[in-house]
């Protein structure tokens, strides 16, 4: 029993692990690729682990699994861009009028 707790509590620490490589890798692809991009951390929550949104200037949007916080910020001050805690600041106007306009595309596409 003591041996899942140890293992229990780095995961919800974050326990020092590092970002995976190939989402590390993605997410700086995606940067140089678009402009106007800002990251927001979201917490973890009892489904996912800790995660960072990245958002462009049109509000186009991806998300990858980070080990805390303190990675996702990392991560910002390297690539160079803001990050926000969403749990203070929420989540941009334009991520969300982007998913509506990828929502109504998708509906008008369905139509016969």
């Amino acid at each position: 029993m003591g041996l899942f707790n140890a293992r229990r509590r780095r995961r919800v620490t974050g326990g020092g692990r590092t970002p995976d490589p190939r989402a590390v890798a993605y997410l700086e692809q995606w940067v140089a690729a678009r402009r106007g991009v800002e990251a927001f951390v979201e917490p973890r929550t009892t489904v996912t682990e800790h995660t960072v949104v990245l958002v462009a200037h049109d509000g186009e949007w991806t998300r990858r699994r980070m080990p805390g916080p303190a990675a996702a910020y990392a991560l910002g001050r390297r690539i160079g861009i803001p990050v926000y805690d969403v749990a203070l600041v929420g989540y941009p106007q334009r991520m969300r009028d982007y998913t509506a306009r990828l929502t109504r595309e998708a509906k008008r596409s369905q139509r016969p």
